[in-house]
């Protein structure tokens, strides 16, 4: 099993068991006008919950016990914790979006250190993570349903973060994603995102799962939509499309959009035999001026 996965973040290339209903489900995304990219991811995540993806577990009691101590990390690429200088200075009271980021994991976290929480998630069963968590740990995580490019939900200058882990990979644009979190954070707020390097998209998805060899095979840009609806089954099993996105888009769309990038990081990728020879991973941090 491939997993890019979003942890909580962050990301993830999912899973790949292939199975009869998956292939059905696949043929009919290829041969109808009216496949809904959003529909589809939505119902792959709600499966990724039924089958306990690691980033769908929400966390334990211990880790809220010490984010309320003040001893909290979350993560936007792989297991690699945000530098706390990446946050405000007093997150106490500070508005964050965790944007794209339900599983019961970095909202419940930053909510137990003091923010006020909302979590938006294209998946019900993710944002019940979420909520599961807040419950148990009687903290207050605000939950909404929807599509990472559409926040008209929120009213402009809502938050002081957008906390955004790998998940652009399952969008099949960005533009509209960086335009939307430009309008909803306040003058000096922050956009945390992290997201997978496209290069990781040119090898061959069998030799790299079952062999751990890196055969390049894929023009980019990419998505799982392009492979035969044979090769799609046994090399994604019933997990979300992917898109690759080149770094214009995910780094220059956010400039585009207004913002200015104040840090780069990378990670390997923690999954699979690419991060014995490249980062898998790019996580920036930039400011709305």
């Amino acid at each position: 099993m491939r997993l890019h996965l979003r942890l909580g973040s962050p990301a993830l290339s999912l899973a790949r068991h292939p199975t009869p209903f998956c292939q059905d489900l696949l043929s009919w995304a290829v041969v109808t006008d009216s496949f809904d990219p959003v529909e589809y991811n939505r119902a792959a995540w709600d499966r990724e919950v039924e089958n306990s993806n690691m980033w769908t577990r929400p966390v334990g009691p211990e880790v809220i016990a010490r984010a309320r101590a003040g001893d909290w990390s979350v993560v936007l690429i792989g297991h690699r914790a945000v530098p706390r200088a990446w946050f405000p200075a007093e997150l106490v009271g500070a508005e964050v979006l965790c944007l794209a980021a339900g599983g019961g994991q970095q909202g419940p976290v930053l909510a137990a250190a003091g923010a006020a929480v909302t979590v938006l998630d294209n998946s019900p069963r993710q944002l019940d993570r979420d909520r599961e968590v807040a419950t148990r740990e009687g903290l207050a995580v605000r939950t909404v349903l929807g599509d990472m490019r559409d926040l008209s939900v929120f009213p402009d200058a809502s938050f002081d973060v957008v906390f955004n882990p790998v998940s652009s990979v399952f969008s099949p644009e960005l533009a509209p994603v960086w335009r939307e979190s430009y309008r909803v954070l306040r003058p000096g707020g922050i956009l945390m995102t992290g997201f997978l390097n496209p290069d990781v998209f040119i090898f061959d998805a069998t030799a790299l799962d079952e062999r751990g060899e890196l055969v390049v095979r894929h023009p980019l840009p990419f998505s799982s939509l392009d492979l035969s609806e044979q090769e799609r089954a046994r090399s994604y099993g019933t997990g979300p499309i992917e898109y690759s996105h080149s770094l214009t888009g995910q780094i220059g769309g956010q400039l585009a959009a207004g913002f200015t990038l104040t840090h780069l990081d990378e990670a390997p990728h923690h999954a699979d035999a690419t991060g014995r020879y490249m980062p898998g991973f790019f996580a920036t941090r930039a400011v709305k001026p």
